[in-house]
């Protein structure tokens, strides 16, 4: 018997890394999972996976920035099973250009669609079923990019990391004594799928001593199955060796510098 038998869970991009172990944690305790992203073929995979083991997942696609979209996909889960009992809010999407002397409006805006906007959207759609049923859980994934925000991530991705931090704590201090429990999962650098689109990408070896995608979900399992009695506000979870990141801040710092720029950078490189 599963610590979330007879419980549906919603996780956002479910098709890899944080939140595909998630879903298969939350399954594997019996939850109903609702798999959400955008491409459906990769979340097809995921409920295969899930299913083989024995757990149930349903897949919908959506794209979650889209207010429309998210009631719709909440209207739909809702008739076909039920009040959603858990939503974890995975879905995130990094910058291109990480400084912010040209990071376009058009890029802040996708940016912060997808990791604030969305967490908002999803939230807001869930509150009334959860009311309803006086509780449920509502855990997002921030990062540390939140508290100590850097090239790495990028300046929108920062800002909207840290949105969410405060937008998690504004759901704990309002909706606690309804029995909605809100926990935000700060991670430091997690080997998934957005290092390939870093500046300069880590190597295999520098990713394997990353928190890994499993460790989060580990984390997102524990705040999921607690004793509804308790709650983890907030949950830090970072790699044991600190690594050097001066050089990746460096090259950070000119990725997606304008033309005349960055030729200038190549000619005193070659001095």
């Amino acid at each position: 018997m599963g610590m979330l038998d007879g419980k549906v869970a919603l996780v956002t991009g479910a098709g890899t890394g944080i939140g595909r172990e998630t879903a298969r944690h939350l399954a594997a305790e019996g939850a109903t999972v609702v798999l959400v992203g955008r491409r459906a073929a990769v979340l097809d995979e995921v409920a295969e996976v899930i299913g083989e083991s024995g757990g149930t997942a349903v897949v919908k696609p959506a794209q979650i920035a889209d207010g429309a979209e998210v009631r719709a996909l909440i209207d739909a889960v809702t008739s076909d099973l039920g009040a959603i009992d858990i939503l974890v809010n995975n879905a995130g999407a990094g910058g291109r250009v990480l400084n912010v002397r040209w990071t376009s409006e058009d890029e802040w805006n996708e940016i912060l669609g997808v990791n604030l906007t969305a967490v908002y959207l999803l939230t807001q759609a869930v509150l009334p079923g959860m009311l309803a049923g006086k509780g449920g859980t509502i855990i997002t994934v921030s990062s540390l990019a939140a508290v100590n925000p850097n090239l790495l991530g990028g300046a929108a991705y920062g800002a909207a990391k840290a949105g969410v931090r405060n937008f998690m704590t504004y759901v704990h201090n309002t909706f606690r004594n309804d029995g909605i429990r809100a926990t935000c999962i700060l991670p430091g650098e997690v080997s998934t799928p957005i290092m390939d689109n870093r500046a300069d990408p880590p190597s295999p070896q520098v990713r394997e001593a990353m928190v890994q995608p499993d460790d989060v979900a580990r984390a997102v399992h524990l705040a999921a199955t607690l004793p509804t009695r308790t709650v983890i506000p907030e949950l830090v979870i970072a790699p044991t060796r600190q690594r050097d990141i001066s050089g990746d801040l460096e090259i950070s710092r000119w990725k997606g510098a304008p033309e005349e720029i960055a030729a200038g950078l190549d000619a005193e490189s070659v001095k």
